[in-house]
């Protein structure tokens, strides 16, 4: 797919009259990676915008080999364009390939994507369990927020997180953050919620998310001062962040 520096760039516009007609073939520059095809493998879906930038007059800067440039990932531009050909679903970097089809809006490997295992696991099972855990992304970003305000000339910081399920879960929780000798606006409250996955499966949620932003993370039940009314590991947990 890709294409020499010293081959002649082809899929300029031919000047016929006032109009501007495109090649049949199209070198395109992808993020730096150079590919080869034709214009009707480009616009094979008319509704999607990878179609879009090449009906009528071209909506793509060139590079200075004329050729037309799309600045987006390149290295999962191949999978694009082996689906356009010949209807292949990728089967490699699902994720990253899932991104550029909706940013192309091809809307039938967007669906076939989605029926993937990974995307289905990710989109149907998992954000929707989240969906139903109250202010989970704000709550994700309060734990960051308090964990690097701590990390001045420290190697690790932590942040102390209350998990609960139910309604009744929460009030008891609230009992036992009154009953601890800490500031209670740096513990972070994640749920109740209405739906199967358990406390632990939205700890493993949490850590994800986190050390999807970058951050390195450790999680374990919170060991309470002497004199606290519950077993600190109902509810409290203990996440830390490793800065070096």
């Amino acid at each position: 797919m890709s294409i020499s520096s010293d081959h002649k760039p082809l899929g300029k516009q031919v000047t016929t009259g006032s109009l501007h007609v495109l090649s049949p073939i199209v070198e395109l520059n992808v993020g730096g990676e150079m590919y080869t095809t034709t214009l009707s493998t480009l616009k094979k879906h008319p509704g999607s915008k990878l179609a879009e930038m090449f009906t009528g007059q071209p909506k793509l800067r060139t590079d200075s080999e004329g050729r037309f440039f799309i600045d987006r990932p390149g290295t999962y531009f191949k999978y694009i364009l082996e689906y356009l050909r010949s209807n292949q679903v990728p089967t490699q970097c699902i994720q990253d390939v899932y991104k550029e089809a909706l940013f192309y809006d091809i809307e039938p490997l967007i669906k076939q994507l989605e029926d993937s295992p990974e995307i289905f696991g990710e989109l149907v099972a998992r954000k929707q369990f989240l969906a139903r855990v109250p202010n989970y992304s704000e709550n994700i970003e309060l734990m960051i927020r308090i964990a690097r305000a701590e990390a001045v000339a420290s190697r690790r910081s932590s942040v102390i997180v209350c998990v609960v399920r139910t309604e009744e879960d929460a009030a008891r929780c609230q009992d036992a953050l009154n009953s601890l000798d800490m500031d209670k606006k740096s513990v972070v409250k994640f749920g109740p919620w209405k739906a199967v996955p358990s406390i632990s499966d939205l700890l493993d949620c949490i850590q994800m998310d986190v050390e999807a932003k970058g951050y390195k993370i450790s999680f374990q039940p919170h060991v309470a001062e002497k004199g606290f009314r519950f077993k600190s590991h109902d509810f409290f947990y203990k996440f830390l962040f490793t800065w070096w």
